[in-house]
């Protein structure tokens, strides 16, 4: 593993593409127990490190929040074998695997609704509306593990920018693709499918939510949400919907999935809160994959700096 220092220097990624260097690490006995990489290699279980397109030309930003320092990274390794992606299955170690034959040519996203310019984006469009950046974002998932992942991609308000939303757009609903045949556990009724996702317009038009197409200078692999995804690092990982094909802008809460499953457990707003507990566990600390004992969790996940603004005067037990 990484650490990030005061040079703020992302270890290549050819460095994790070498499974003997990462065997030889010295905090590999921890870190793989901690994330249940230990497991599938004793159980003969084979990883999958799925190989995608370099991205060239990624910068970096300095704005506040957009990369974070003095935390080791996530290994690429364990960022593509443990994954919650459960149009292909509800196993963490089996998603690669379900996944790994996704293709994505010829993906469309369609923008529309409340806006002066409905567009529907190829991937080319997409990529050419701004350059790519990379971001260095704390990941925080409701089941109380996390990771800390380089996403390239650039914020989504640039995207809404193009549509030009209309006054009266107040949220943003998305919505992933919907094909069991390419995606196979959405013949199973373990969720309502489509997945669906929305945020408030100000929380949708705020820089740190990125609009995401790679992580560790290359595209997204298909178990991580390709070829388009959101990442909001304030919020729980469930917010950040994957294999987008739909972006429509409304005058009304836009329905989530988890919201929809169990309103009392997932929140529509869904910000991490260590105070609030999940109803079957506490949020106050985390697993951090790679690392072994536990991290205190952070409000809005260290980001509130830049985000509590957006819900001054809200009730925390009621918004998070």
């Amino acid at each position: 593993m990484s650490a990030m220092g005061d040079k703020d220097v992302v270890t290549p990624p050819h460095v994790y593409f070498n499974r003997r260097n990462f065997m030889r690490a010295g905090a590999i006995a921890a870190g793989m127990a901690g994330t249940g990489l230990l497991y599938r290699r004793l159980n003969g279980v084979d990883l999958v490190m799925t190989e995608t397109a370099e991205l060239g030309g990624l910068t970096r930003p300095a704005e506040p929040g957009f990369r974070v320092t003095g935390e080791a990274m996530t290994p690429r390794e364990s960022i593509l074998n443990y994954n919650n992606y459960y149009e292909f299955s509800t196993d963490k170690d089996g998603v690669a695997k379900a996944a790994a034959d996704f293709k994505t040519a010829g993906w469309k996203v369609a923008v529309g609704g409340l806006c002066h310019k409905p567009t529907t984006f190829d991937l080319d469009d997409l990529r050419r509306i701004s350059p790519a950046e990379e971001r260095v974002y704390r990941m925080r998932c409701v089941e109380a593990w996390s990771m800390v992942i380089p996403w390239a991609g650039y914020s989504l308000s640039k995207l809404l920018e193009r549509v030009q939303p209309m006054s009266d757009a107040t949220h943003v609903a998305f919505e992933t693709l919907l094909d069991p045949a390419r995606m196979p556990n959405q013949s199973t009724d373990v969720l309502d499918w489509p997945y669906l996702e929305g945020l408030r317009i100000d929380e949708a038009m705020h820089p740190l939510a990125l609009l995401t197409t790679g992580l560790y200078g290359h595209e997204l692999p298909p178990q991580d949400g390709a070829p388009v995804r959101m990442v909001i690092p304030w919020k729980y990982g469930f917010k950040g919907i994957k294999s987008i094909v739909k972006i429509t802008l409304t005058s009304m809460q836009p329905p989530s999935t988890w919201n929809k499953r169990a309103p009392d457990e997932y929140g529509f707003f869904a910000n991490v809160n260590p105070s609030h507990p999940h109803p079957r566990w506490s949020q106050a600390s985390e697993q951090r994959i790679g690392e072994s004992g536990r991290r205190k969790t952070l409000m809005f996940n260290g980001y509130g700096e830049q985000v509590a603004r957006l819900y001054s005067g809200m009730d925390l037990d009621v918004f998070f």
